[in-house]
């Protein structure tokens, strides 16, 4: 029996990827779990910053945290509205200058389509594990997160820039060549970015552990449904995958108190 507050699942980029579920106390390798009976209950909330039982808002945090702090302003989604490098403060400066002032990466993401998306550096390969992905590639390293903000508003007038999960759970995905994409995505690279072209790398592979996927996936709600019991088939994105279809995004349940037990 493990108990805790759910953060997205840790992982590993091995082949395949090894996901690990991180309480306080405790942390679970999910991989072992795989053919074996889990049964979720949830126990309460438990918001990201303030620790306080108040019903979760929006990634993990409650309604007045997530409007106060730093790790849930706009930037973070839409990373073009980045200022650091200005110096202007959004709601925090310094914690803004330490994420935003950093190499950032522009890639593509095939994960049931290709997508463009943007992350730091620090964050490559595990961004893409996050999302599904079965390749991905670098276009750009830029030194800040505006400059890969403004890259990724420019290409996405010329690709997705979203993920079908529905599709991306059901591995009902192609393999296309990245590469070519990402030359032919070079010449929309605004002009501020274009030096930092990547020109010469090759598109990472990333293995899922699934041992069945979900032909009808339907998304397990924690506020609907507090108690779950079903045998685990495979782990993919943030998303465990379960025997009679059912599938739970830990990511989108941050925040939530939960008790795991394993049945074997």
């Amino acid at each position: 029996m493990y108990e805790g507050v759910l953060t997205k699942m840790e992982t590993e980029f091995t082949s395949p990827v090894n996901y690990y579920l991180v309480f306080e106390n405790d942390f679970l390798n999910l991989n072992q779990l795989l053919d074996k009976t889990v049964k979720i209950r949830f126990v309460k909330h438990q918001c990201l910053n303030c620790g306080l039982n108040k019903p979760i808002y929006r990634q993990g945090f409650c309604q007045s945290c997530f409007f106060e702090v730093p790790q849930a302003a706009e930037w973070i989604m839409k990373p073009e509205l980045s200022k650091a490098h200005t110096g202007e403060e959004d709601r925090d400066l310094e914690y803004e200058k330490r994420v935003q002032l950093q190499p950032h990466i522009v890639y593509l993401a095939n994960s049931s389509n290709i997508k463009v998306g943007v992350t730091r550096k620090t964050q490559v390969p595990t961004r893409w594990i996050d999302q599904g992905a079965h390749e991905a590639i670098e276009i750009v390293e830029v030194p800040n997160r505006y400059l890969a903000g403004i890259t990724e508003v420019a290409l996405k007038e010329h690709i997705a820039d979203k993920t079908n999960w529905r599709k991306m759970l059901k591995n009902d995905v192609d393999d296309e060549d990245l590469v070519k994409y990402r030359d032919d995505l070079k010449q929309y690279i605004p002009e501020e970015a274009k030096d930092y072209f990547i020109a010469s790398n090759k598109e990472t592979n990333i293995e899922f552990p699934v041992l069945q996927y979900p032909q009808k996936p339907k998304s397990l709600n924690l506020d609907k449904t507090p108690e779950y019991e079903g045998i685990l088939k495979g782990i993919k994105g943030q998303y465990l995958i379960f025997e009679d279809q059912t599938v739970f995004n830990v990511r989108s349940n941050e925040g939530y108190v939960v008790s795991i037990e394993v049945m074997g």
